[in-house]
Protein backbone atom coordinates (compact mmCIF):
# COMPACT_ATOMS: atom_id res chain seq x y z
CA UNK A 1 0.00 0.00 0.00
CA UNK A 2 1.22 3.48 -1.14
CA UNK A 3 1.92 5.86 1.86
CA UNK A 4 -0.43 9.02 2.00
CA UNK A 5 0.47 11.96 0.70
CA UNK A 6 0.91 14.79 3.22
CA UNK A 7 -2.37 16.27 2.19
CA UNK A 8 -4.07 12.96 2.44
CA UNK A 9 -2.86 12.18 5.85
CA UNK A 10 -3.91 15.46 7.27
CA UNK A 11 -7.01 14.89 5.64
CA UNK A 12 -7.34 11.88 7.63
CA UNK A 13 -6.09 13.06 10.89
CA UNK A 14 -9.04 15.92 10.53
CA UNK A 15 -12.03 13.06 10.00
CA UNK A 16 -10.30 11.60 13.14
CA UNK A 17 -10.25 14.00 15.00
CA UNK A 18 -13.66 15.86 14.25
CA UNK A 19 -15.59 12.67 14.44
CA UNK A 20 -13.92 11.78 18.41
CA UNK A 21 -14.83 15.63 19.59
CA UNK A 22 -18.20 14.82 17.91
CA UNK A 23 -18.70 11.18 19.47
CA UNK A 24 -17.41 12.98 22.99
CA UNK A 25 -19.90 15.71 22.67
CA UNK A 26 -22.42 13.75 22.59
CA UNK A 27 -21.92 11.91 25.62
CA UNK A 28 -23.13 15.08 27.52
CA UNK A 29 -26.56 13.82 26.28
CA UNK A 30 -28.81 12.08 28.97
CA UNK A 31 -29.70 7.99 28.64
CA UNK A 32 -33.23 7.59 26.98
CA UNK A 33 -36.14 7.26 28.96
CA UNK A 34 -39.65 6.87 27.23
CA UNK A 35 -41.17 7.46 30.80
CA UNK A 36 -39.33 10.41 31.43
CA UNK A 37 -38.82 11.96 27.96
CA UNK A 38 -41.22 11.07 25.67
CA UNK A 39 -44.37 13.62 26.67
CA UNK A 40 -41.63 16.20 25.70
CA UNK A 41 -40.76 14.58 22.33
CA UNK A 42 -44.74 14.54 21.81
CA UNK A 43 -45.03 18.34 21.76
CA UNK A 44 -44.71 20.83 19.29
CA UNK A 45 -42.20 23.71 19.34
CA UNK A 46 -45.64 25.46 20.14
CA UNK A 47 -46.40 23.45 22.73
CA UNK A 48 -43.48 23.52 24.56
CA UNK A 49 -43.63 27.45 24.92
CA UNK A 50 -46.76 27.23 25.90
CA UNK A 51 -46.17 24.77 28.48
CA UNK A 52 -42.74 26.49 29.50
CA UNK A 53 -44.49 29.98 30.40
CA UNK A 54 -47.43 28.18 31.77
CA UNK A 55 -44.35 26.63 34.40
CA UNK A 56 -45.64 23.13 33.61
CA UNK A 57 -42.33 22.37 31.82
CA UNK A 58 -38.76 23.91 32.04
CA UNK A 59 -36.40 24.73 29.13
CA UNK A 60 -34.07 22.17 30.88
CA UNK A 61 -36.26 19.09 31.16
CA UNK A 62 -37.59 19.96 27.44
CA UNK A 63 -33.92 19.96 26.56
CA UNK A 64 -32.69 16.93 28.45
CA UNK A 65 -35.56 14.75 26.46
CA UNK A 66 -34.28 15.98 23.28
CA UNK A 67 -30.71 15.81 23.77
CA UNK A 68 -31.66 12.02 24.81
CA UNK A 69 -33.39 11.41 21.43
CA UNK A 70 -31.04 13.45 19.55
CA UNK A 71 -28.12 11.22 20.77
CA UNK A 72 -30.20 7.80 20.04
CA UNK A 73 -31.29 9.03 16.60
CA UNK A 74 -27.97 10.17 15.31
CA UNK A 75 -26.72 6.79 16.16
CA UNK A 76 -29.34 5.14 14.10
CA UNK A 77 -29.18 7.51 11.41
CA UNK A 78 -25.12 9.20 11.42
CA UNK A 79 -27.32 12.58 11.27
CA UNK A 80 -25.19 15.00 13.36
CA UNK A 81 -21.97 16.65 12.60
CA UNK A 82 -21.22 19.93 15.26
CA UNK A 83 -22.86 18.75 18.21
CA UNK A 84 -23.39 21.47 21.17
CA UNK A 85 -25.19 19.54 23.69
CA UNK A 86 -22.92 21.14 26.65
CA UNK A 87 -23.19 24.50 25.72
CA UNK A 88 -27.07 24.02 24.98
CA UNK A 89 -27.44 22.63 28.29
CA UNK A 90 -25.97 25.98 30.19
CA UNK A 91 -28.06 27.85 27.88
CA UNK A 92 -31.39 26.10 28.73
CA UNK A 93 -30.21 26.59 32.54
CA UNK A 94 -29.95 30.32 31.99
CA UNK A 95 -33.06 30.55 29.97
CA UNK A 96 -35.00 28.96 33.45
CA UNK A 97 -33.24 31.29 35.91
CA UNK A 98 -34.22 34.57 34.45
CA UNK A 99 -37.10 33.43 33.38
CA UNK A 100 -37.75 31.94 37.26
CA UNK A 101 -36.76 36.01 38.27
CA UNK A 102 -38.72 38.06 35.94
CA UNK A 103 -41.88 35.77 34.13
CA UNK A 104 -41.19 36.86 30.93
CA UNK A 105 -40.36 34.65 28.09
CA UNK A 106 -37.08 35.68 26.53
CA UNK A 107 -39.08 35.53 22.82
CA UNK A 108 -41.48 33.11 20.67
CA UNK A 109 -39.31 30.20 20.72
CA UNK A 110 -38.05 29.97 24.50
CA UNK A 111 -36.79 27.03 25.35
CA UNK A 112 -37.58 25.22 21.99
CA UNK A 113 -34.21 22.55 21.01
CA UNK A 114 -33.18 23.41 17.18
CA UNK A 115 -30.81 21.70 14.91
CA UNK A 116 -29.59 23.31 12.05
CA UNK A 117 -27.75 22.62 8.33
CA UNK A 118 -24.27 22.23 8.73
CA UNK A 119 -24.23 25.09 6.11
CA UNK A 120 -25.14 27.79 8.80
CA UNK A 121 -22.69 29.24 10.71
CA UNK A 122 -22.30 28.60 14.50
CA UNK A 123 -20.01 30.97 16.11
CA UNK A 124 -17.02 28.86 17.59
CA UNK A 125 -17.87 25.79 15.58
CA UNK A 126 -16.84 24.69 11.77
CA UNK A 127 -18.69 25.13 8.85
CA UNK A 128 -17.26 22.20 7.04
CA UNK A 129 -20.24 21.10 4.79
CA UNK A 130 -18.42 17.86 4.55
CA UNK A 131 -14.85 19.10 3.01
CA UNK A 132 -11.98 17.61 5.51
CA UNK A 133 -10.24 21.15 4.10
CA UNK A 134 -12.85 23.03 6.18
CA UNK A 135 -11.90 21.79 9.44
CA UNK A 136 -11.26 23.35 12.18
CA UNK A 137 -11.60 26.99 10.74
CA UNK A 138 -14.29 27.70 13.50
CA UNK A 139 -16.83 30.90 12.52
CA UNK A 140 -16.23 33.68 14.62
CA UNK A 141 -20.08 34.86 14.75
CA UNK A 142 -23.86 33.15 14.02
CA UNK A 143 -25.23 33.12 10.67
CA UNK A 144 -28.18 35.98 11.01
CA UNK A 145 -30.75 33.08 10.80
CA UNK A 146 -28.67 31.41 13.81
CA UNK A 147 -28.59 34.62 15.65
CA UNK A 148 -32.27 35.92 15.31
CA UNK A 149 -33.78 32.36 16.55
CA UNK A 150 -31.26 32.25 19.50
CA UNK A 151 -32.61 35.57 20.31
CA UNK A 152 -35.96 34.43 20.09
CA UNK A 153 -35.43 31.58 22.77
CA UNK A 154 -34.16 28.50 20.70
CA UNK A 155 -31.72 26.36 22.03
CA UNK A 156 -28.98 25.18 18.96
CA UNK A 157 -28.38 21.80 19.82
CA UNK A 158 -26.57 20.80 16.85
CA UNK A 159 -25.45 20.86 13.62
CA UNK A 160 -26.80 18.27 10.70
CA UNK A 161 -25.08 16.20 8.06
CA UNK A 162 -25.36 17.19 4.10
CA UNK A 163 -23.72 16.03 0.80
CA UNK A 164 -20.99 16.92 -0.80
CA UNK A 165 -20.43 20.63 -2.25
CA UNK A 166 -24.61 20.74 -1.71
CA UNK A 167 -25.72 19.32 -5.18
CA UNK A 168 -27.06 15.67 -4.43
CA UNK A 169 -30.00 14.56 -2.84
CA UNK A 170 -28.17 12.56 -0.76
CA UNK A 171 -26.45 13.23 2.28
CA UNK A 172 -22.57 11.61 2.19
CA UNK A 173 -19.29 13.19 2.62
CA UNK A 174 -15.92 11.96 3.19
CA UNK A 175 -15.83 13.95 6.58
CA UNK A 176 -19.05 12.97 8.57
CA UNK A 177 -19.96 9.69 6.51
CA UNK A 178 -23.09 8.93 5.12
CA UNK A 179 -26.56 9.73 7.04
CA UNK A 180 -29.58 7.02 6.69
CA UNK A 181 -32.89 7.40 6.78
CA UNK A 182 -34.89 7.25 10.10
CA UNK A 183 -37.31 4.96 8.41
CA UNK A 184 -35.64 3.17 6.49
CA UNK A 185 -31.34 2.13 6.64
CA UNK A 186 -31.71 1.12 3.07
CA UNK A 187 -32.79 4.26 1.73
CA UNK A 188 -31.13 8.18 1.64
CA UNK A 189 -32.92 10.72 3.77
CA UNK A 190 -32.46 12.98 0.91
CA UNK A 191 -30.14 16.29 0.74
CA UNK A 192 -28.95 18.56 0.83
CA UNK A 193 -30.87 19.13 4.43
CA UNK A 194 -30.97 15.49 5.16
CA UNK A 195 -29.24 15.47 8.30
CA UNK A 196 -31.96 18.09 9.49
CA UNK A 197 -34.57 15.79 7.58
CA UNK A 198 -33.61 12.64 9.84
CA UNK A 199 -33.50 14.36 13.11
CA UNK A 200 -36.57 15.89 12.92
CA UNK A 201 -38.62 13.75 11.76
CA UNK A 202 -36.92 10.92 14.95
CA UNK A 203 -37.97 14.13 17.04
CA UNK A 204 -34.08 14.57 17.75
CA UNK A 205 -34.97 18.14 17.57
CA UNK A 206 -38.14 20.41 17.74
CA UNK A 207 -37.55 22.70 15.11
CA UNK A 208 -34.68 22.65 12.20
CA UNK A 209 -33.14 25.40 9.60
CA UNK A 210 -32.42 24.01 6.03
CA UNK A 211 -31.52 25.63 2.84
CA UNK A 212 -32.90 24.79 -0.72
CA UNK A 213 -31.01 25.70 -4.22
CA UNK A 214 -32.78 22.64 -6.19
CA UNK A 215 -35.00 20.82 -3.47
CA UNK A 216 -32.43 20.95 -0.48
CA UNK A 217 -35.20 21.21 1.94
CA UNK A 218 -38.08 19.89 0.03
CA UNK A 219 -36.77 16.32 -0.99
CA UNK A 220 -35.48 15.39 2.51
CA UNK A 221 -39.06 16.78 4.06
CA UNK A 222 -40.81 14.31 2.11
CA UNK A 223 -37.85 11.66 2.24
CA UNK A 224 -38.45 12.02 6.10
CA UNK A 225 -42.11 12.76 6.59
CA UNK A 226 -41.71 16.63 7.79
CA UNK A 227 -43.24 19.63 7.03
CA UNK A 228 -41.17 22.64 5.36
CA UNK A 229 -41.34 25.97 3.67
CA UNK A 230 -39.46 26.52 1.25
CA UNK A 231 -39.55 30.61 0.59
CA UNK A 232 -38.98 33.10 -2.37
CA UNK A 233 -35.63 34.71 -2.29
CA UNK A 234 -35.46 38.07 -0.21
CA UNK A 235 -37.68 36.62 2.89
CA UNK A 236 -35.10 34.79 4.80
CA UNK A 237 -31.33 35.88 5.56
CA UNK A 238 -28.72 33.91 4.10
CA UNK A 239 -25.94 35.81 5.42
CA UNK A 240 -23.53 33.97 6.79
CA UNK A 241 -24.24 30.31 5.21
CA UNK A 242 -21.55 29.04 3.55
CA UNK A 243 -21.44 27.53 0.87
CA UNK A 244 -18.93 25.98 -2.25
CA UNK A 245 -19.14 28.62 -4.68
CA UNK A 246 -20.62 31.69 -3.31
CA UNK A 247 -20.49 33.78 -6.21
CA UNK A 248 -23.30 32.17 -8.23
CA UNK A 249 -26.35 34.07 -8.07
CA UNK A 250 -28.09 33.06 -11.15
CA UNK A 251 -30.47 30.66 -8.97
CA UNK A 252 -30.43 32.11 -5.56
CA UNK A 253 -30.24 29.26 -2.51
CA UNK A 254 -32.70 30.26 0.24
CA UNK A 255 -33.10 29.49 3.91
CA UNK A 256 -36.43 27.70 5.76
CA UNK A 257 -37.51 26.26 8.20
CA UNK A 258 -38.25 22.76 8.48
CA UNK A 259 -40.33 20.53 11.33
CA UNK A 260 -43.10 18.37 12.98
CA UNK A 261 -45.66 20.96 12.25
CA UNK A 262 -47.61 23.56 10.30
CA UNK A 263 -48.24 25.56 13.21
CA UNK A 264 -43.85 25.75 14.22
CA UNK A 265 -43.30 26.47 10.71
CA UNK A 266 -45.46 29.70 10.74
CA UNK A 267 -43.84 30.63 14.53
CA UNK A 268 -40.02 30.48 12.87
CA UNK A 269 -41.57 32.32 9.75
CA UNK A 270 -42.58 34.45 12.12
CA UNK A 271 -39.49 35.27 13.70
CA UNK A 272 -37.37 34.91 10.53
CA UNK A 273 -39.02 36.96 8.02
CA UNK A 274 -37.82 39.83 7.06
CA UNK A 275 -34.94 40.11 9.47
CA UNK A 276 -31.60 41.23 8.58
CA UNK A 277 -29.52 41.01 11.43
CA UNK A 278 -27.18 43.67 12.85
CA UNK A 279 -25.26 44.49 9.54
CA UNK A 280 -26.55 46.88 6.71
CA UNK A 281 -27.19 43.83 4.43
CA UNK A 282 -29.59 44.64 1.28
CA UNK A 283 -31.01 41.32 1.28
CA UNK A 284 -33.86 40.07 2.95
CA UNK A 285 -36.13 42.72 1.86
CA UNK A 286 -37.29 44.30 5.01
CA UNK A 287 -40.82 42.27 4.95
CA UNK A 288 -42.26 40.57 8.53
CA UNK A 289 -44.70 38.15 8.79
CA UNK A 290 -48.06 39.64 7.06
CA UNK A 291 -51.61 38.11 8.26
CA UNK A 292 -53.86 36.52 5.79
CA UNK A 293 -57.42 36.05 5.51
CA UNK A 294 -57.83 32.77 3.28
CA UNK A 295 -61.48 32.92 0.84
CA UNK A 296 -63.75 30.00 2.51
CA UNK A 297 -63.56 27.88 -0.83
CA UNK A 298 -59.78 27.43 -2.51
CA UNK A 299 -59.17 26.38 -6.03
CA UNK A 300 -55.93 24.21 -6.03
CA UNK A 301 -54.39 22.89 -9.49
CA UNK A 302 -52.86 19.20 -9.19
CA UNK A 303 -50.49 17.02 -11.44
CA UNK A 304 -48.96 13.90 -10.84
CA UNK A 305 -46.22 13.21 -13.08
CA UNK A 306 -43.58 16.29 -13.55
CA UNK A 307 -43.54 15.86 -17.15
CA UNK A 308 -39.79 14.59 -17.14
CA UNK A 309 -40.39 10.91 -15.10
CA UNK A 310 -43.83 9.27 -15.10
CA UNK A 311 -44.68 9.11 -10.88
CA UNK A 312 -44.55 6.12 -9.30
CA UNK A 313 -48.38 5.13 -7.68
CA UNK A 314 -47.09 5.89 -4.40
CA UNK A 315 -46.18 9.39 -5.38
CA UNK A 316 -49.76 9.43 -7.04
CA UNK A 317 -51.40 8.16 -4.65
CA UNK A 318 -50.73 10.90 -2.43
CA UNK A 319 -51.54 13.85 -4.52
CA UNK A 320 -55.03 12.26 -5.25
CA UNK A 321 -55.43 11.50 -1.41
CA UNK A 322 -54.85 15.11 -1.04
CA UNK A 323 -56.92 16.29 -3.70
CA UNK A 324 -59.82 13.81 -2.35
CA UNK A 325 -59.32 15.31 1.13
CA UNK A 326 -59.74 18.72 0.26
CA UNK A 327 -62.84 18.19 -2.05
CA UNK A 328 -64.48 16.63 0.93
CA UNK A 329 -63.62 19.68 2.54
CA UNK A 330 -65.44 21.65 0.34
CA UNK A 331 -62.21 22.95 -2.12
CA UNK A 332 -62.34 23.30 -5.81
CA UNK A 333 -59.30 20.92 -7.55
CA UNK A 334 -58.68 20.70 -10.74
CA UNK A 335 -56.32 18.86 -12.68
CA UNK A 336 -53.76 20.94 -15.01
CA UNK A 337 -50.47 20.26 -17.20
CA UNK A 338 -47.51 21.06 -15.14
CA UNK A 339 -45.00 23.72 -16.28
CA UNK A 340 -42.19 22.66 -18.50
CA UNK A 341 -40.59 20.92 -16.23
CA UNK A 342 -37.79 19.15 -18.65
CA UNK A 343 -37.17 22.97 -19.64
CA UNK A 344 -36.42 24.22 -15.88
CA UNK A 345 -33.86 21.26 -15.71
CA UNK A 346 -32.01 21.98 -18.91
CA UNK A 347 -31.75 25.65 -17.59
CA UNK A 348 -30.57 24.40 -14.17
CA UNK A 349 -27.99 22.21 -15.90
CA UNK A 350 -26.69 24.73 -18.15
CA UNK A 351 -26.32 27.53 -15.82
CA UNK A 352 -24.75 25.60 -12.97
CA UNK A 353 -22.44 23.32 -14.91
CA UNK A 354 -21.56 26.79 -16.90
CA UNK A 355 -17.79 26.67 -15.45
CA UNK A 356 -17.69 22.65 -15.91
CA UNK A 357 -18.27 22.26 -12.09
CA UNK A 358 -14.85 23.86 -11.48
CA UNK A 359 -15.82 26.02 -8.59
CA UNK A 360 -17.87 23.02 -6.73
CA UNK A 361 -15.12 20.47 -6.67
CA UNK A 362 -12.36 22.92 -6.42
CA UNK A 363 -12.55 22.30 -2.34
CA UNK A 364 -11.96 19.01 -2.23
CA UNK A 365 -8.31 18.61 -2.21
CA UNK A 366 -7.76 14.88 -1.50
CA UNK A 367 -11.39 13.84 -0.23
CA UNK A 368 -12.41 11.62 -2.65
CA UNK A 369 -15.28 13.04 -4.72
CA UNK A 370 -18.38 10.81 -3.84
CA UNK A 371 -20.28 9.17 -6.40
CA UNK A 372 -23.61 10.83 -5.78
CA UNK A 373 -21.60 13.79 -8.11
CA UNK A 374 -21.21 11.50 -10.79
CA UNK A 375 -23.55 11.79 -12.84
CA UNK A 376 -24.03 15.48 -11.71
CA UNK A 377 -20.55 16.36 -13.00
CA UNK A 378 -20.15 14.22 -15.68
CA UNK A 379 -21.64 16.01 -18.67
CA UNK A 380 -18.20 18.59 -18.14
CA UNK A 381 -15.64 15.74 -18.11
CA UNK A 382 -16.56 14.49 -21.26
CA UNK A 383 -14.85 15.73 -24.46
CA UNK A 384 -17.36 17.95 -26.64
CA UNK A 385 -17.16 15.03 -29.38
CA UNK A 386 -17.85 12.25 -26.96
CA UNK A 387 -20.42 14.04 -25.40
CA UNK A 388 -22.22 15.07 -29.19
CA UNK A 389 -21.83 11.35 -29.83
CA UNK A 390 -23.39 10.06 -26.57
CA UNK A 391 -26.06 12.01 -27.13
CA UNK A 392 -26.58 10.99 -30.69
CA UNK A 393 -26.62 7.56 -29.53
CA UNK A 394 -28.86 8.28 -26.60
CA UNK A 395 -31.77 9.84 -28.87
CA UNK A 396 -31.10 6.99 -31.80
CA UNK A 397 -31.01 3.82 -30.43
CA UNK A 398 -33.02 4.69 -26.83
CA UNK A 399 -35.31 6.88 -28.10
CA UNK A 400 -34.54 9.47 -24.96
CA UNK A 401 -34.43 12.90 -26.57
CA UNK A 402 -34.62 14.59 -22.76
CA UNK A 403 -31.69 12.54 -21.43
CA UNK A 404 -29.55 13.48 -24.38
CA UNK A 405 -31.03 17.05 -24.15
CA UNK A 406 -29.81 17.30 -20.59
CA UNK A 407 -26.25 15.67 -21.19
CA UNK A 408 -25.85 18.63 -23.88
CA UNK A 409 -26.76 21.27 -21.68
CA UNK A 410 -24.31 19.62 -19.03
CA UNK A 411 -20.97 21.49 -20.19
CA UNK A 412 -18.50 24.68 -20.03
CA UNK A 413 -19.88 27.93 -21.24
CA UNK A 414 -18.35 31.08 -22.74
CA UNK A 415 -19.66 34.17 -20.31
CA UNK A 416 -21.63 35.52 -23.48
CA UNK A 417 -23.06 31.44 -23.36
CA UNK A 418 -24.06 32.02 -19.59
CA UNK A 419 -25.89 35.13 -20.32
CA UNK A 420 -27.84 34.15 -22.73
CA UNK A 421 -29.15 30.63 -20.36
CA UNK A 422 -29.85 33.32 -17.30
CA UNK A 423 -31.81 35.72 -19.66
CA UNK A 424 -34.01 32.41 -20.74
CA UNK A 425 -33.96 31.53 -17.20
CA UNK A 426 -35.94 35.06 -16.39
CA UNK A 427 -37.95 34.68 -19.44
CA UNK A 428 -39.34 30.94 -18.33
CA UNK A 429 -39.86 32.46 -14.96
CA UNK A 430 -41.77 35.00 -16.15
CA UNK A 431 -43.77 32.86 -18.50
CA UNK A 432 -44.51 29.91 -15.61
CA UNK A 433 -45.56 32.62 -13.37
CA UNK A 434 -48.20 33.64 -15.80
CA UNK A 435 -49.62 30.87 -16.78
CA UNK A 436 -49.78 29.59 -13.51
CA UNK A 437 -50.99 32.89 -11.73
CA UNK A 438 -53.29 34.25 -14.40
CA UNK A 439 -56.49 35.38 -13.73
CA UNK A 440 -58.08 32.77 -16.15
CA UNK A 441 -56.40 30.22 -14.11
CA UNK A 442 -57.84 31.29 -11.07
CA UNK A 443 -55.03 29.31 -8.95
CA UNK A 444 -54.60 29.81 -5.25
CA UNK A 445 -51.47 26.95 -5.24
CA UNK A 446 -50.60 24.02 -7.13
CA UNK A 447 -50.58 20.59 -5.27
CA UNK A 448 -46.96 18.62 -7.36
CA UNK A 449 -45.24 15.39 -6.33
CA UNK A 450 -42.12 15.97 -4.33
CA UNK A 451 -40.31 13.37 -6.64
CA UNK A 452 -41.50 10.51 -8.98
CA UNK A 453 -40.49 8.33 -5.84
CA UNK A 454 -40.83 8.23 -1.95
CA UNK A 455 -37.03 7.93 -1.67
CA UNK A 456 -34.35 6.11 -3.82
CA UNK A 457 -31.53 3.90 -1.85
CA UNK A 458 -28.22 4.81 -1.15
CA UNK A 459 -26.46 5.11 -4.07
CA UNK A 460 -29.84 6.39 -6.21
CA UNK A 461 -28.59 9.41 -6.88
CA UNK A 462 -25.39 8.28 -8.40
CA UNK A 463 -27.73 8.00 -12.13
CA UNK A 464 -30.70 9.82 -11.09
CA UNK A 465 -29.91 12.98 -10.33
CA UNK A 466 -32.54 14.54 -12.63
CA UNK A 467 -35.14 13.60 -10.51
CA UNK A 468 -34.63 16.89 -8.39
CA UNK A 469 -36.81 18.24 -11.91
CA UNK A 470 -39.94 18.43 -9.79
CA UNK A 471 -38.36 20.47 -6.73
CA UNK A 472 -35.89 22.98 -9.00
CA UNK A 473 -38.54 23.96 -10.85
CA UNK A 474 -39.47 26.19 -8.03
CA UNK A 475 -36.07 27.27 -7.72
CA UNK A 476 -35.94 28.45 -11.14
CA UNK A 477 -39.38 29.80 -11.13
CA UNK A 478 -38.55 31.20 -7.41
CA UNK A 479 -42.07 30.66 -5.65
CA UNK A 480 -42.75 29.71 -1.67
CA UNK A 481 -43.45 25.67 -1.66
CA UNK A 482 -44.61 24.18 1.33
CA UNK A 483 -44.54 19.84 1.85
CA UNK A 484 -46.68 18.34 3.72
CA UNK A 485 -46.60 14.47 4.84
CA UNK A 486 -49.67 12.37 3.31
CA UNK A 487 -49.47 8.91 3.59
CA UNK A 488 -46.80 6.46 4.02
CA UNK A 489 -45.65 3.01 1.27
CA UNK A 490 -48.13 0.57 1.37
CA UNK A 491 -46.35 -3.13 -1.38
CA UNK A 492 -50.11 -3.63 -1.98
CA UNK A 493 -51.76 -0.39 -3.23
CA UNK A 494 -48.68 1.07 -4.49
CA UNK A 495 -47.47 -1.80 -6.43
CA UNK A 496 -46.59 -1.20 -10.17
CA UNK A 497 -50.23 -2.60 -11.43
CA UNK A 498 -50.67 -3.62 -15.23
CA UNK A 499 -52.61 -0.44 -15.91
CA UNK A 500 -49.70 1.90 -14.27
CA UNK A 501 -47.63 0.04 -16.64
CA UNK A 502 -49.46 0.93 -19.79
CA UNK A 503 -50.08 4.45 -19.13
CA UNK A 504 -47.77 6.82 -21.09
CA UNK A 505 -44.45 7.90 -19.79
CA UNK A 506 -43.66 11.05 -19.06
CA UNK A 507 -40.72 11.48 -21.04
CA UNK A 508 -37.20 10.17 -20.44
CA UNK A 509 -36.97 6.78 -20.48
CA UNK A 510 -33.43 5.86 -19.06
CA UNK A 511 -34.99 7.35 -15.52
CA UNK A 512 -37.92 5.67 -15.63
CA UNK A 513 -35.96 1.98 -16.17
CA UNK A 514 -33.49 2.90 -13.68
CA UNK A 515 -36.69 3.79 -11.50
CA UNK A 516 -39.08 1.24 -12.61
CA UNK A 517 -37.11 -1.77 -14.48
CA UNK A 518 -36.10 -5.12 -13.12
CA UNK A 519 -33.42 -3.90 -10.52
CA UNK A 520 -35.18 -0.01 -10.62
CA UNK A 521 -35.06 2.15 -7.29
CA UNK A 522 -38.77 1.62 -7.28
CA UNK A 523 -39.09 -1.57 -5.30
CA UNK A 524 -42.31 -1.12 -2.41
CA UNK A 525 -41.38 -4.01 -0.04
CA UNK A 526 -38.33 -2.21 0.53
CA UNK A 527 -39.78 0.88 1.06
CA UNK A 528 -42.32 -0.25 3.06
CA UNK A 529 -43.53 2.30 5.48
CA UNK A 530 -41.51 5.24 3.84
CA UNK A 531 -43.12 8.51 4.10
CA UNK A 532 -44.84 10.24 0.99
CA UNK A 533 -45.41 14.00 0.82
CA UNK A 534 -46.58 16.34 -1.80
CA UNK A 535 -45.98 20.68 -2.41
CA UNK A 536 -48.25 23.22 -1.65
CA UNK A 537 -46.88 25.85 -4.28
CA UNK A 538 -48.10 29.33 -3.85
CA UNK A 539 -47.38 32.40 -5.79
CA UNK A 540 -44.24 34.79 -5.48
CA UNK A 541 -44.06 36.59 -2.20
CA UNK A 542 -46.85 34.86 -0.80
CA UNK A 543 -45.40 32.55 1.37
CA UNK A 544 -47.89 33.29 4.26
CA UNK A 545 -50.84 32.53 2.15
CA UNK A 546 -48.94 28.92 1.79
CA UNK A 547 -48.27 27.99 5.27
CA UNK A 548 -52.44 29.28 5.45
CA UNK A 549 -53.12 26.55 2.71
CA UNK A 550 -50.72 23.98 4.66
CA UNK A 551 -52.82 24.43 7.62
CA UNK A 552 -55.92 23.46 5.30
CA UNK A 553 -54.50 20.75 3.84
CA UNK A 554 -53.20 19.12 7.19
CA UNK A 555 -56.71 19.41 8.79
CA UNK A 556 -58.22 18.30 5.80
CA UNK A 557 -56.21 15.42 5.88
CA UNK A 558 -56.59 14.41 8.88
CA UNK A 559 -54.48 12.92 11.92
CA UNK A 560 -52.17 9.95 9.69
CA UNK A 561 -49.24 9.20 11.62
CA UNK A 562 -46.97 12.35 11.23
CA UNK A 563 -45.58 14.79 13.64
CA UNK A 564 -44.08 14.40 17.14
CA UNK A 565 -44.08 11.36 18.61
CA UNK A 566 -44.36 9.48 15.31
CA UNK A 567 -40.42 7.88 15.47
CA UNK A 568 -39.80 4.84 17.05
CA UNK A 569 -36.25 3.49 16.59
CA UNK A 570 -37.88 -0.39 16.63
CA UNK A 571 -39.71 0.63 13.22
CA UNK A 572 -36.51 1.86 11.33
CA UNK A 573 -36.21 -1.18 8.71
CA UNK A 574 -33.68 -2.39 6.60
CA UNK A 575 -29.50 -2.99 7.60
CA UNK A 576 -27.37 -0.08 8.33
CA UNK A 577 -24.54 0.20 6.04
CA UNK A 578 -20.87 -0.56 6.66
Amino acid sequence: MRPLTREAQTSRNTIDSKRARRAEAVKYAPGFSADEHQKYLNATATQIVKNIQAKVWTATAVLEAYLARAAQVHDATNCLTEVFFEEALEEARRLDAEFSKTGALKGPLHGVPISVKDSFNVKGFDSTIGYTRWGNKPAEQDAVTVATLRAAGAIVIAKTNVPQTLLAFESVNPLWGRTLNPWSTAHTPGGSSGGEGAVLAADGAALGLGSDIGGSIRIPSGYCGIYALKPGHGRVSYHGSVGPNPGFEAVRAVAGPMGRSVADLERAARVLFGERGSGNAYLPAPVPYRDVTLPAKLRFGYYLNDGVVKGSPACHRAVLETVEALRKAGHECVEINPPDVARALQLFTGITSADGYEKLTSHLGSDKQESALFLVTLGPRLPGFVRAAAGWAIRTFVGDTQFASFLSHSRRKTVGKYYDYVADKLAFERETRGTLWSAAAGLDAVIAPVQAVPAVPHGGCDRLAPLACSTLLYNIVDSPVGIVPVTRVDPERDALSDAWRVAPGAGSTILERGLYGPKGAYDVRAMKGLPVGVQIVGEAWGEEKVLAMMHVVDAALGPRGFGPGSWDPSKQRGVALA
